[in-house]
Order: structure tokens, then sequence, then C-alpha cells
């Protein structure tokens, strides 16, 4: 199961498109970070739900939140996903699936849960929102859970 509002969110150190490493205190340095988790690049789902939060994206940062989402891809696969939907967004390569491991989000120890998380600055889950149907239904939870 994924980990439950009001919980601590492990922090964690993963690189980012361009090789870069970013760690979940870096995300949330200057206030709360959305996080998702999501399959894998450039899936119809997937795309779907990345572009859920590009379209969102001004709304979402108008509210001080950073975005990041989260797969087991690597860095390569996540550059040209990125350029490809010009998601403004990083995406962090968690390809040993470690990071999904401490947040839930496996199913069988292979299959990645699509689910966002929005994490305070005091990194204590506020919302933990799970759906592999409503792509949109992502974005809407972060929005009202503030």
């Amino acid at each position: 199961m994924p980990l439950t509002p009001n919980t601590l969110a492990p922090d964690f150190s993963l690189p980012d498109q361009n090789g870069t490493l970013v760690s979940l205190t870096d995300l949330i340095a200057e206030g709360p970070a959305a996080v998702f988790f999501y399959p894998k690049d450039d899936t119809p789902g997937c795309t779907r739900q990345a572009c859920s939060f590009r379209d969102n994206y001004a709304r979402l940062t108008a509210k001080g939140i950073r975005v990041a989402g989260i797969s087991r891809d690597d860095a390569g696969s996540h550059t040209a996903f990125q350029q490809k939907h010009e998601l403004p967004f990083t995406l962090l390569s968690d390809t040993d699936g470690a990071v999904h491991q401490a947040y839930g989000c496996t199913l069988f120890g292979l299959l990645t849960r699509r689910v966002t998380f929005l994490i305070g600055p005091d990194r204590r889950i506020r919302l933990a929102h799970e759906s592999n149907i409503r792509m949109d239904s992502h974005v809407e939870a972060v929005l009202r859970a503030l």
C-alpha cells in the first residue's frame, strides 16, 4: 500500500533527466511538492498523466508547488519524453525501484502503482492519491488538497 497522509515521506536522491541528483529535500526546500509515480515514459496513460501536470503547471506553481515525476525509466528515456511533450518539470529515474518500494508504489515488486503524493516542507505527506483510470484526477486531487 502507498504511504498515507500524515506520515513522514522518506528522503531520496535520484538522477533527473539531465543526470543531476535531486533529493526530496531539494524539492520541498521552498514549499510543498507534488511527486507522482508513473509506470513508463511515453505510454498512453502516463503521457496523459504527465501532460495533465504540464497543462496545470502554472496553476500549481502559482500555489508554490514544485512538480516531479518518478518512474523506473533511465535519464535518456526521460529526456526524450520531456522534450517530446514539452514537460516543464523534473523527471526522476528510480531504475532499481528502491524509492518506489519505500513509498509503497509497487505491486508484486514489479508493477508501478500510479500514485501522486503532496508532500509538505516538513516532509509530511498531505495527500496520497491513486488512480489508474482518471489521469486528470491526480492534479485535481492536489489542487483540492491545498
